[in-house]
């Protein structure tokens, strides 16, 4: 079955500090009276190219996540639920280890790692991430920046404004050969892997090649209060 290799990975590990003082990680709180992640999860079911579509989260909230499954998902059969890593790459390796495992490895197996706070992904961008990494064995999901970068290196006076034609937004899916990831990571020095703060930056750093996909401006990461009521207004022009 063509399909057998095509893995959706929904990193679910942020703890949501940038959200105020809230009691439980961001992932779980509501909108449109539906917890953030399982409008995510929703949109890796509703494809059929993902044979299974794998959660990663903090042990102390694995449980409540497969709850959350069993209640919302009807064919919940396809999710599964498995711990994290103390990073976003050693999580993203946990599920490429539990692939393996499953004896579902091997060099044409494409991992599609999401952000569980960004519930508005659409079907084209999905479409396109696993298109191109099946092709290129990377790809990164981006839109242009709309704002004027600034760059800092002291944090107090400016020491550059690149080009902004040249400059995008990364979101996320982040979509890799899971093989060819793995084998880049495992080459990283401790130096290179304490820099990293996403998977894509492992190729760059190994100079192999990401190709861009185009997001949607609509594809937010709810990471603040704010974003909670802009996501509320971007569900109800929807339904």
């Amino acid at each position: 079955m063509e399909n057998s290799n095509v893995f959706g990975v929904i990193l679910a590990g942020g703890k949501g500090t940038r959200m105020g003082n809230v009691e439980k990680p961001k992932q779980f709180m509501e909108i449109g009276h539906k917890p953030i992640i399982v409008h995510t999860i929703e949109k890796f079911v509703m494809n059929p190219t993902f044979c299974k579509v794998l959660v990663l989260s903090p042990k102390q909230w694995i449980k409540h996540t497969q709850d959350l499954v069993r209640k919302y998902i009807p064919n919940s059969e396809q999710v599964v639920v498995i711990e994290g890593g103390s990073t976003r790459n050693e999580t993203i390796m946990n599920a490429i280890a539990y692939i393996e495992e499953c004896g579902s490895l091997n060099e044409e197996t494409i991992i599609v790692t999401h952000d569980s706070v960004r519930p508005f992904v659409t079907h084209r961008i999905l479409e396109e991430n696993i298109k191109y990494a099946k092709e290129y064995g990377a790809c990164d999901t981006v839109i242009p920046a709309t704002d004027t970068i600034v760059e800092s290196k002291n944090n107090q006076f400016i020491t550059d404004i690149p080009d902004r034609s040249k400059m995008y937004q990364g979101q996320t899916p982040q979509s890799f050969k899971a093989m060819q990831l793995r084998k880049l990571y495992q080459a990283l020095s401790d130096e290179e892997k304490e820099i990293l703060t996403d998977a894509c930056k492992i190729l760059v750093i190994k100079g192999e090649k990401v190709h861009l996909v185009d997001g949607e401006v609509s594809n937010i990461k709810i990471t603040y209060p704010y974003d909670l009521r802009v996501a509320e207004a971007l569900l109800g022009g929807m339904e």
